[in-house]
């Protein structure tokens, strides 16, 4: 598995006080879950993040955003976003965010 450890540490410095956040590793990449749902996480150089459709289609024409697709499929409602994108730490913390929210909203996996 490779992931840029780089994004990992800047992640994990922007939500260390976030309750209730499990980070694994799983798809070939790292992920980070909020009550049984992903949220966010990288793969490869990319963040990449849980928006829900309606936010993903709407961020998809921003530049170094693009859609999650990495096995030749998109994956609807998800984004991946460029190092260049994350350079500013309140850009890494906004993506985060829109992340967690989304997951959240979504019923809890046991």
């Amino acid at each position: 598995m490779t992931y840029s450890k780089e994004v990992e540490t800047s992640i994990d410095g922007l939500i260390q006080s976030w309750p209730d956040i499990e980070k694994k590793e799983m798809f070939g990449a790292l992920c980070y879950l909020t009550r049984g749902n992903m949220c966010f996480g990288i793969w490869q150089e990319y963040l990449i993040v849980r928006t829900g459709p309606e936010l993903a289609d709407r961020r998809l024409g921003e530049e170094n955003v693009r859609p999650f697709e990495v096995t030749g499929r998109q994956m609807k409602g998800w984004v991946m976003v460029g190092r260049e994108a994350l350079e500013a730490e309140t850009n890494l913390g906004e993506w985060l965010e829109i992340g967690k929210s989304f997951a959240q909203s979504l019923p809890e996996k046991g």
